[in-house]
């Protein structure tokens, strides 16, 4: 095979399994003793579900052996960030005060998986309640990227990101509400998709800031998060946020074909601080689609440097009304910077959010006119690279940022507006970590997204590095 089973794509696996020259068990086993192997130095999961997990893959086994195959997800193992609800197994959000709470049903997802055939791992690390951007979490132990352990994987996504890079698992299910899918994609080199807001269901998640909150597909490959999308996009009637479309096939338009197809370059990004490295990494990924065929034109996106204080604004009160009970029962075991943040929400008054929703309205507006001339945007994903664990604040360009708002400044803007955005690997700094290219499109452009994301994907070899051997 050339590769590692654990780190074949899903696509060929799934091909595998269903001509019977693989089995389920046998994927499992490897994913299974994968983490075992790494978990003292990746620290990826909270909950792993080893006898659960060989019990659905010896059924799924006997299902395909008797003509009984369901489709591509059927034998291949997952993992869920902790903070999708498992009827009868742990959910902690990344909180021990949570530590043995067991909800009484699946998630949406969870149960669209299940009923695909996917074999459940385990529960993978987050930082704690998703509320932060670098994946740290004292309480179950920080998260490591495996392309250097003293790094930071990126949040709240983090274990998530970890086990896919290192093949702990085929794909994950993260959550995105400034950046949770995609930062940790982008710091850990893989590829991690955030779909249009309500194309995916949330029920059965605990939320952050139900209005940004995202959930998604983390994986290898972009065809993979394609694959996994086929399964998990929908309209759920339980989350009210779900919004009703067709059906597609998402992996239909990964032709390698883009000719023609117009990408902005938004003039407010070049302004935004980022490292050199990164910058002549995403320059070098626009060229290349250039050469690819794609028409590269600049746009202006106004109010993009409103973006941060709208969604900060509607998160804090959101994530405070959620997990208040929390914070008055539990307060000072949570971890303080969460706590912190989580504490703000209490002064953000009622005029503040709803004047922060009318200027979303704006921001909206204003996000669609940037659009109109063009299929998609792109940026870099993460300004830096993975920073060292427990840093707090980073030099860039000549000044002092503070993490949180530095990491989530390319990422933030399309969970206000709920853009489709995909982040994939362009390059790899001197020190080989890797470098994350964004890509987002119009609502429900999601072919369109993944089209030019596949594209330049397959014209480079990025996506085919590993960081552990």
């Amino acid at each position: 095979m050339g590769e590692h089973i654990y780190y074949l794509s899903l696509a060929h696996l799934a091909k595998l399994i269903k001509t019977k020259e693989i089995s389920p068990v046998e994927i499992t086993k490897e994913c299974l003793n994968r983490i075992e192997n790494l978990k003292g130095k990746l620290n990826s999961f909270i909950t792993v579900l080893h006898d659960n997990a060989l019990k659905e893959a010896k059924k799924a086994e006997e299902e395909i052996l008797n003509g009984h195959y369901r489709g591509t997800l059927h034998g291949i193992p997952y993992t869920l960030k902790d903070l999708f609800f498992t009827k009868g197994i742990r959910t902690t959000m990344g909180s021990k005060i949570y530590d043995s709470y067991t909800p009484a049903y699946n998630s949406t997802i969870g149960d669209k998986l299940a009923e695909a055939g996917a074999i459940l791992l385990g529960k993978t690390n987050m930082h704690p309640f998703a509320y932060g951007m670098t994946g740290e979490n004292p309480e179950y132990g920080h998260s490591r990227n495996p392309w250097n352990e003293q790094l930071i994987t990126g949040g709240s996504s983090s274990g998530s990101a970890s086990a896919v890079a290192a093949g702990e698992c085929v794909f994950s299910i993260g959550s995105d509400t400034g950046g949770s899918i995609r930062l940790p994609a982008s710091l850990c080199g893989i590829v991690g998709f955030k779909p249009t807001y309500g194309l995916v269901s949330k029920h059965g998640a605990a939320a952050l800031s139900w209005s940004q909150d995202h959930a998604g597909p983390m994986a290898r490959s972009v065809e993979d998060c394609a694959i996994v999308m086929n399964t998990i996009a929908g309209y759920d009637i339980n989350d009210p946020g779900s919004i009703l479309t067709n059906s597609a096939d998402y992996t239909s338009i990964l032709t390698g074909d883009i000719r023609g197809m117009k990408i902005g370059l938004p003039k407010e990004f070049s302004k935004q601080l980022v490292d050199s490295e990164v910058n002549n990494a995403v320059l070098q990924a626009i060229n290349k689609l250039e050469e690819l065929g794609a028409i590269i034109k600049d746009v202006s996106w106004p109010m993009l440097d409103k973006a941060m204080a709208i969604g900060n604004t509607i998160q804090m009160s959101e994530a405070i009304s959620y997990h208040s009970d929390t914070v008055k029962n539990h307060g000072p075991e949570i971890y303080e910077p969460v706590r912190m943040r989580l504490h703000s929400g209490f002064f953000v008054s009622a005029r503040d959010y709803l004047q922060a929703q009318r200027a979303r309205v704006l921001y909206f507006r204003d996000s669609i006119k940037m659009m109109e001339d063009v299929d998609v945007v792109v940026s870099p994903c993460s300004p830096v690279p993975a920073i060292e664990i427990g840093t707090q604040e980073c030099e860039i360009g000549g000044e002092r940022k503070n993490v949180v708002a530095l990491l989530s400044q390319y990422t933030r803007p399309f969970n206000l507006n709920g853009f489709p955005a995909i982040s994939l690997p362009c390059g790899f700094t001197d020190k080989k970590l890797p470098i994350g290219l964004q890509i987002a499109g119009k609502p429900f452009a999601e072919k369109k997204v993944l089209q030019i994301a596949y594209a330049y994907e397959q014209s480079t070899d990025w996506s085919n590095r590993r960081p552990i051997a």
